[in-house]
């Protein structure tokens, strides 16, 4: 048995857990987690200040350890480390971070080993751990799922952000010419929330990206990712509101302050199947300070599954892309037998209608006769099993697993 601590940094939350792995026979044998949430001036400050608190976070979870995750004598512990945001990855335990996103903008990070600043908090807390792997959220993922059934070849995390990865033959690669594993294979890692061309951007859109902290970056994210979908709601209602008296003649300040609706706000009402939509109502009035009729709460209701139903149609567009490259690549081997796409990310997980219509455009785009072996599936919670993995791949201790 192989006993590893996980750290998953992917957005407005990091969480740690704890892994018992058993190898083949016994897989997974017993986790536990954690999540915190990271105060939002963090997210703007420095980042000694962001990895002293994650560490913090990690000591105390560390102190809580129960009697079967003890390890044995003359061991430390060995960290996998899951970071969620472009990285230049110049080994399997390092990475120089290329940008944040996800509404990050920490100074002092950015061409830096976000592995060495990790462990140099880590130093500080007195914490005896050491990181055996860096890791992708959508690679780990991708190894998570994997691990369980071997169909899975595509992976996508659609959260606070989203990013997507894929299995490619190495041969097809022309940056790494020559490069060779022993399955002929790799992980392409897409960082596809920084796709731009050719996306169909409204007003609404333009507007968020121009006010954001990383204007003209990250447009395919700010399109389908959970941390702008309510923010392009409350654009759209608040420029009705002010063309259409759709809330009478006062617009409240709340509904004009940026971010006051969030996506867990939308998908909330998306719930409310009420004949006078009352829970439509309490969350305008409690998030945006606007008091509504139930026209008015229909009305953003329809505003609500439009951003929602394009935001899930474009990740369904964008898994159908990989689908066709892989299938190019591979020289058709990808429509002609089960092929998984594991999926991951709160967004997914908890957004009903965004979820169905990304599978109704796969459907859609592929046709019913391809998309019968293609298996959208949730992984739920399978970065950190995936980065448990990673990390026992590259323990320095000897196991059997």
């Amino acid at each position: 048995m192989l006993m590893l601590s996980l750290l998953d940094l992917g957005g407005t939350n990091f969480r740690v857990l704890r892994v018992q792995l058993g190898g083949m026979d016994q897989r997974v044998i017993a986790t536990e987690a954690e999540q915190v949430s990271i105060p939002q001036e963090l997210m703007s400050g420095t980042s000694e200040e962001l990895f002293d608190f994650i560490a913090s976070g990690l000591a105390k979870f560390a102190e809580k350890e129960s009697g079967e995750f003890q390890l044995s004598q003359g061991r430390n512990r060995e960290l996998g480390f899951t970071f969620s945001f472009p990285v230049k990855q110049t080994s399997i335990d390092s990475g120089i971070l290329i940008k944040w996103t996800k509404g990050f903008a920490v100074s002092g990070t950015a061409g830096k080993d976000v592995v060495a600043c990790l462990n140099e908090s880590m130093r500080r807390q007195g914490l005896a751990m050491q990181v055996s792997a860096l890791v992708n959220d959508t690679v780990g993922t991708l190894a998570g799922a994997k691990y369980w059934d071997n169909d899975v070849m595509v992976a996508v995390i659609l959260g606070t952000g989203t990013n997507a990865c894929y299995v490619e033959r190495t041969d097809e690669i022309p940056k790494s010419p020559g490069q060779k594993s022993r399955s002929g294979t790799t992980i392409i890692n897409t960082e596809w929330g920084a796709f731009s061309t050719g996306l169909p951007l409204t007003e609404f859109d333009r507007g968020m990206d121009a006010e954001s902290i990383n204007p003209g970056e990250q447009i395919f994210e700010k399109t389908i990712s959970g941390m702008y979908l309510g923010e392009i709601v409350r654009r759209v209602v608040l420029k009705m509101a002010e063309a259409g008296s759709l809330f009478g003649n006062s617009i409240p300040e709340k509904l004009q302050t940026p971010f006051s609706l969030r996506t867990p706000h939308i998908c909330a009402m998306q719930q409310d199947t009420s004949n006078d939509l009352d829970a439509v109502g309490s969350i305008l009035f409690n998030e945006a300070g606007i008091e509504s009729n139930v026209r008015a709460r229909q009305i953003v209701l329809k505003v609500c599954d439009t951003i929602a139903k394009r935001g899930g149609r474009l990740a369904g567009a964008g898994i159908v892309g990989i689908l066709q490259k892989m299938e190019h690549d591979m020289k058709g081997v990808i429509f002609g037998k089960r092929t998984v796409v594991a999926m991951d990310g709160g967004l997914y997980e908890n957004y009903p209608q965004y979820r169905s219509y990304l599978q109704d455009a796969v459907t859609e785009l592929l046709g019913p006769a391809l998309s019968e072996k293609i298996v959208i599936e949730h992984s739920k919670d399978g970065s950190g099993i995936g980065a448990a993995l990673l990390a026992a791949a590259n323990s320095k201790y000897k196991h059997d697993l």
